[in-house]
C-alpha cells in the first residue's frame, strides 16, 4: 500500500478528526493503512465513504521523466466524487487494492492535515518557491472540499511563503476561495483553469454525474475573470462523434468567450488503463452504436491517431481564432502554463508529451 509510506498513525490511535459530525460511522483501521484516523459516512454524501488520513508529506516532486511543465504538485484528495467516466487518474486507486471504477468514485481519501503539512514544508529554508500545481490528479474542489475546507489553508501557506500556484478544477466551490486567491495574487503568480469539456447538458450529466453543470462552471469562470484573472478553460477531453461536431465546438467556444475566459486548451480523449475499461462500459450502455468505432480507434494506443488530432485542429483552431481566444492543443495530460501574476502571462507553448511509465505518473499524486 503506497499510503503506508505517506502517513503516520494518529497520536491517540484514532481520535475524531476535523470535519466530523454526530452520527458519522467510523472505523479506526481499513486496508491496513497506517495513518488512517477514521472512516466516515454521512447522509449528505450518500454512497460515498471518506477515509481520513494524516499525511507525512503534501508536496510531490514530479520526476523530470514525466515531462510535465511543473515540478511540484499537491493533491489533498485521492479518489473523486465527480465520477467522470473518462478520468485518467482512475488507475491510481489500484495502488490501494481498490478498483478504478466505483471505488474511485466512492472511496475518497482525505489528507486532513494537508494545510499544516504544506505550511511546514514551504517554510523550510531549502524550499525553492517553484510553481505548485493543484488539480493534477483528483479535483481539489470536489464536493468533499465543502466539508473539509483544506484549500484555504493550502493557498494561504503557499502565498505566505512566496510560492506561485496553479489550480485546475471542475468544482464551482472555487468561488468560495476567489477573494483569497485574488489576495494571494497580489504577492505571487496565481493561475486559474476551469475544466469544461462537454456543452450538452444531458451528455455532460451522463459522462460527469458528480460535477457541477456546465452553466455553473461558466459562471465561475465569469466570477474569476471579474476579479482580474486570465482564466483558461480546458476543453478536454473532446470525444469523437460525441463532442467534436462543428456546432458543439462553436457553441462551446462562444459560451467560453462570453464567460470572460482568455484562453482555451483542447485535446482529444485518451484512454489509459483503468479509465479505458470504465469508459467502454459507459459507452456500451449509453452509445453502443459507437463502441466498435472506439475499439478500433483505441485498439493499439491510449491516444487518438495523429490523423484525428490533425483533423480536430483544423476544425477547432479557426473557431478559437474567430472568438478572439488564445488557444493551443494538449493531446496528453492537462498541463498548466505559468503566468507572472494576474493579467501578465507567459506565452502558450505546448509541453512535451507525458511519459507513460508508472513511477512518473504515480509521483503526481
Amino acid at each position: 500500500m503506497r499510503w503506508n509510506e505517506l502517513a503516520d498513525p494518529a497520536p491517540d490511535g484514532g481520535a475524531p478528526a476535523a470535519g466530523g459530525q454526530p452520527g458519522a460511522a467510523t472505523t479506526p483501521e481499513l486496508f491496513g493503512i497506517r495513518g488512517l484516523v477514521r472512516t466516515v459516512r454521512t447522509p449528505e454524501f450518500s454512497g460515498i465513504t471518506f477515509h481520513e488520513v494524516l499525511a507525512k508529506t503534501a508536496l510531490n516532486r514530479v520526476p523530470a521523466a514525466s515531462s510535465m511543465p511543473f515540478t511540484w504538485t499537491i493533491n489533498p484528495y485521492r479518489g473523486c466524487s465527480h465520477a467522470c467516466v473518462y478520468c485518467f487518474a482512475r488507475n491510481t486507486h489500484r495502488y490501494l487494492d481498490l478498483d478504478s471504477g466505483e471505488d474511485f468514485d466512492r472511496q475518497v481519501f482525505v489528507k486532513i492535515n494537508a494545510p499544516d503539512v504544506v505550511a511546514a514544508e514551504v517554510a523550510k529554508p531549502q524550499w525553492s518557491r517553484e510553481l505548485v500545481a493543484l488539480g493534477t490528479n483528483t479535483d481539489p474542489y470536489q464536493r468533499a472540499e465543502g466539508r473539509y475546507a483544506l484549500m484555504p489553508g493550502v493557498i494561504t501557506a503557499l502565498a505566505e511563503h512566496g510560492t506561485p500556484m496553479s489550480i485546475l478544477t471542475k468544482g464551482t466551490l472555487l468561488r468560495r476561495d476567489l477573494p483569497l486567491l485574488a489576495h494571494a495574487a497580489e504577492d505571487v503568480p496565481v493561475e486559474i483553469s476551469m475544466s469544461i469539456a462537454v456543452h450538452d447538458d444531458e451528455l455532460q450529466q451522463s459522462l460527469e454525474p458528480g460535477t457541477p453543470t456546465t452553466a455553473a462552471r461558466l459562471a465561475t469562470v465569469r466570477a474569476a475573470a471579474e476579479l482580474g484573472f486570465d482564466v483558461t478553460v480546458f476543453m478536454m477531453p473532446i470525444l469523437p462523434k460525441l463532442t467534436d461536431s462543428r456546432d458543439h465546438l462553436d457553441s462551446a467556444l462562444r459560451a467560453i468567450r462570453d464567460a470572460g475566459a482568455s484562453r482555451v486548451v483542447y485535446g482529444a480523449l485518451h484512454l489509459r488503463p483503468g479509465a479505458r475499461e470504465w469508459f467502454f462500459s459507459w459507452l456500451e450502455r449509453a452509445h453502443p452504436e459507437l463502441l466498435p468505432r472506439y475499439r478500433r480507434m483505441y485498439a493499439t494506443s491510449s491516444y487518438a491517431s495523429k490523423d484525428y488530432h490533425r483533423w480536430l485542429g483544423e476544425r477547432i483552431n479557426p473557431l478559437i481564432d474567430g472568438y478572439g481566444l488564445h488557444g493551443r492543443s494538449d493531446d496528453d495530460y492537462p498541463a498548466t502554463t505559468r503566468r507572472q501574476g494576474r493579467r501578465h502571462q507567459a506565452p502558450l507553448t505546448p509541453p512535451p508529451a507525458a511519459s507513460l511509465n508508472a513511477p512518473a505518473q504515480q509521483a503526481l499524486f
